[in-house]
This record gives C-alpha cells, sequence and structure tokens, in this order.
C-alpha cells in the first residue's frame, strides 16, 4: 500500500519576520532532521499495516480489561470493543488486541487522511512546538485567522459568504449559527428543519434534531416546524408538497421563524440526497418571507463533487449561513455580510488547537488541489467502486437484498446510495435488527462502519477519501460479502 508523498511545510504557516525569537526555528535544519528522522520510522512502523487481520490471543486478557477500564469510567461500554494502538496506516489501523481493521467510518467523518498520513503526522510535529496547545477567542496566532481566510475564500468563489467564526466541534458551530440567525430575525422563535436531521447533542440542537432518542429527558423548548425530505420514489410531487408544508408554516406563524436549516446531504438521517430544484423551490419561498436559509455540511463538507456541497448543487447565491467540520478538523460557522452579528454574540474560551488549525489547513489544501473534486475527481471514482462492489455483492446474492420498506407502505429497489464520500447500501429491507447485528459481525470480520436512517436502517461509509484508492475496496467487499453471509444465515 503506497501513501502520496506530498512536500513538507514549514515549521510555521505563517511567515515570522526575521529578528523574532520565533524565527530561530524557521528553517532551522537540526529541527528539520529531527522531524524528518520521526516520519521515516512512522514510516517503517506503518509498512508492516498492509491488510487486515485478527486479534492475538495472548492480548485478550490485557484489551478486555482496558474496555472494562472504559466502561467503569465512562459508565457504560463503547458501541464497538475498540481501542486503538496509536498506529495506522491510510484506510487501515492497529487495535492493541493485535487486530488491524479497515476503517471504513473515520470517526464519523473526522478522518479524511486515514490514519498516521505522515504529512499530517509531520506538520501536527511541527505544531507542536507552538507556544499554544488551544487557541482561542482572545489570545490567537496566526494559525487561526489562515485557516478562516481559507475558508472564506474558497466559499466566496461560489456564494455570498464573507465571514468565518471558528470553535472547536460542529455542535458549537451550530449553536452559533442559530444565535447569528436569530439575532437577525429580531429573536424570532421557530425554526425550519428538516424530518430526520441531526444537528449536535447540546441542549437546543438535540431539541432540533429529529430523534426522540436523543432528547429523552430535556425539556422540550425548542419550537421546531419540520419538513419532509426529498423523496425519490414521488419526485416532482414531493418537490410540490414540501413547499406546501413551508408555505402553511409561514403562513401559520408570519414573521416568527429565525432560520430555515437544510443538511443538503443527510448525514444521520440516512445519506439521503435531493435535487437542486428541491432546494431552490423552499429557498426562494424562504427568501420571498425573509427567512435566513442556513445550510449545515457539519460532516459533508469536503465529500461531495466539489468542497461545499452547495457548489455542488450551485446553491451558492441563496445560502446565508454555513456551518462545516470535522474533515477540516477546527469547526467554522460561515456568513454573509448582511447576516454579521453584532460584538458579543459569538465568542468562546477555545477555538481550536494549534495543530487542528494547521493540520486543518493541510487538509484543505491538499483537498482542494489534489483532483479530488469534479465528475471523474477522486472522491467520485471511490464512490463508483463501492457503488460497483456492493451490485457486485448483490448479483451473487439478490436474496441478501429484498425490496427496502419506507414509510406509509411504500418499498424500493435503491439498494446503494449516497455521494461522493458518503456512501450507504441497505440489505435485508433496512431491519434495524440485522443491521445492527452486521454493524458488529463487520468489526469482528475486519471492517469498521457504522449506521444511519430510521425505518429503514442503511450501512453507512465515511471512508478515507483523501489516501484510499478504489482498488482498496476488493478486500472491504470481501469481508461485507462474507459479513452478510454470517448474519444471513442467523
Amino acid at each position: 500500500m503506497s501513501t502520496t508523498r506530498t512536500a513538507s511545510l514549514p515549521d510555521r504557516s505563517h511567515h515570522v519576520p526575521p529578528g523574532l525569537a520565533a524565527s530561530r526555528l524557521e528553517g532551522n535544519a537540526a529541527l528539520d532532521g529531527a522531524v524528518r528522522s520521526m516520519i521515516e520510522q512512522l514510516r517503517a512502523a506503518q509498512a508492516e499495516l498492509v491488510a487486515s487481520r485478527g486479534p492475538r490471543k495472548e492480548l485478550a486478557e490485557s484489551y478486555r480489561g482496558w474496555l472494562e477500564r472504559n466502561a467503569s469510567v465512562r459508565g457504560r461500554a463503547s458501541y464497538y470493543p475498540y481501542l486503538g494502538s496509536g498506529l495506522g496506516h491510510g484506510p487501515l489501523v492497529e487495535l492493541l488486541d493485535g487486530s488491524v481493521k479497515w476503517d471504513m467510518i473515520g470517526g464519523i467523518g473526522v478522518h479524511l487522511f486515514g490514519h498516521g498520513d505522515p504529512d499530517l503526522c509531520e506538520v501536527a510535529i511541527r505544531a507542536g512546538l507552538s507556544d499554544l496547545v488551544q487557541q482561542g477567542n482572545l489570545q490567537f496566532n496566526a494559525d487561526s485567522i489562515e485557516f478562516a481566510e481559507l475558508l472564506v475564500e474558497e466559499a466566496r468563489r461560489c456564494s455570498r459568504l464573507s465571514h468565518c467564526f471558528v470553535s472547536n466541534s460542529g455542535c458549537m458551530v451550530n449553536e452559533a449559527a442559530l444565535k447569528v440567525c436569530q439575532q437577525k430575525t429580531g429573536a424570532a422563535p421557530r425554526i425550519f428543519a428538516f424530518a430526520g436531521c441531526f444537528m449536535g447533542r447540546s441542549t437546543t440542537m438535540s431539541q432540533i434534531g429529529d430523534a426522540a432518542g436523543y432528547r429523552q429527558g430535556i425539556p422540550l423548548n425548542t419550537l421546531v416546524d419540520y419538513l419532509p425530505f426529498y423523496d425519490a420514489t414521488l419526485g416532482a410531487r414531493s418537490i410540490e408538497m414540501t413547499r406546501w408544508h413551508l408555505e402553511q408554516a409561514i403562513l401559520r406563524y408570519p414573521k416568527q421563524h429565525s432560520c430555515l436549516i437544510v443538511e443538503l446531504v443527510q448525514g444521520e438521517g440516512g445519506f439521503n440526497t435531493a435535487p437542486r430544484e428541491f432546494f431552490l423551490a423552499l429557498f426562494e419561498l424562504a427568501r420571498k418571507h425573509g427567512i435566513p436559509v442556513w445550510d449545515d455540511e457539519v460532516q459533508t463538507f469536503g465529500r461531495t463533487e466539489r468542497m461545499f456541497a452547495f457548489e455542488a448543487l450551485d446553491l451558492g447565491e441563496h445560502i446565508d449561513v454555513v456551518t462545516l467540520g470535522k474533515m477540516s478538523q477546527a469547526c467554522a460557522c460561515l456568513y454573509t455580510a448582511d447576516m454579521n452579528p453584532g460584538p458579543g454574540l459569538l465568542s468562546g474560551t477555545f477555538s481550536a488547537a494549534t495543530s487542528a488549525f494547521r493540520v486543518g489547513r493541510r487538509i484543505l489544501e491538499r483537498m482542494r488541489d489534489g483532483g479530488y473534486y469534479g465528475p471523474d475527481g477522486r472522491i467520485a471514482r471511490l464512490h463508483a467502486s463501492f457503488r460497483a462492489g456492493i451490485e457486485a455483492i448483490r448479483g451473487r446474492h439478490p436474496e441478501w437484498f429484498p425490496p427496502v420498506q419506507e414509510a406509509f407502505g411504500r418499498t424500493h429497489d435503491r439498494f446503494v446510495g449516497g455521494v461522493g464520500g458518503m456512501m450507504r447500501f441497505t440489505p435485508f429491507g433496512g431491519s434495524k435488527d440485522r443491521i445492527m447485528r452486521l454493524m458488529h459481525v463487520l468489526f469482528e470480520e475486519g471492517v469498521i462502519a457504522f449506521y444511519c436512517g430510521h425505518d429503514p436502517y442503511h450501512v453507512r461509509f465515511l471512508p478515507p477519501v483523501g489516501v484510499m484508492t478504489p482498488e482498496q475496496f476488493e478486500p472491504v467487499m470481501e469481508i461485507v460479502e462474507r459479513s452478510l453471509a454470517r448474519v444471513a444465515s442467523e
């Protein structure tokens, strides 16, 4: 397995003026040599990780002990018995039980370049020499400015977005976006969101997200009007129906909505997609009534055939606020000049770690310049390989892929879906019990995946599109087929 070698970065991503004490670290031969030696040792260790393998028996007891300690300190066990050794190689990760697995979920989208990318490790090592582990909104270095500038520069190419607030989690930038929209609309109390959406785990975001299990036991004081997401089975009728719901709620609560929140590709909801016409009909109506459009791209960002999903759908001119994170390491809320809030509304002790800023900026640069985007880009080719692999399995075993049961008793035969680096497939009719069982069998066999959707449920892949190749889906699909066979036989 090869990892693309990219040019090294200087020890600081910005230019330190000569004469400062910090300039002694610029172009320092001893430092450069030490960093190169560390990266060479990393590559040597990674050379052992070339395929998945099972756990080592002699490590079983110590591994079980670690998992028990984790369950004790957290109050419950983790979803998977996952505990990394600290070493990985692109899509492969080594666990403390000696096993090596194909990581097809990447921290639910965080690890776009997989595990142990040498270039990103080098950037992080150099960032470790900074005086600040965490940068904030009161004290920060140039890293924070450069990171935000790059995001604004990319967004400006295809939208009206012109300002950026940075924070250290997707949930916090979603909170920032909501405040920006509420201030702009004079504290309008209601929110439009789509059925099946996911917004984060804060008290407010848990209420907006459309999953009853995520808001059990918390007070419900956020007013949300849910809209049906696009239904491909209904086609144009779905567009008409959702627009009608939007219009009726606006008439029922005039001037009471602070924003229309959209995931252009739903993440937790099932990697659901919709055509441009669907969103355009809603955005035009929202604009007519002075309702800001907030595009939540915390999971979507960087994974479609353009860096921003709104760019892929040519919707940039309609977006007032966008939130992003995960693959970017640091998270951000971007907004237009017209939405720029008053002083005091947005701040925070932490914005992000210095390493997050520098590694995130490097990721953005590599994605921008590395041939990932476009209809024949690396992301599109990887998605095509995924689809081909699932279709081949289905061709050999159609009995594992019965019709998928949707709401209101409708069924369909769309067994593979998603877009770009957001991939899903739906065996066993989308049965929750069998999909959940499949998750754990996949893990045992050597593939880390997750689920998405709610009745039907789907298998969710967020592979490391920054480093994974289409050919690497071959061993992944062998494990998928073997795991499906196990579950089907039970």
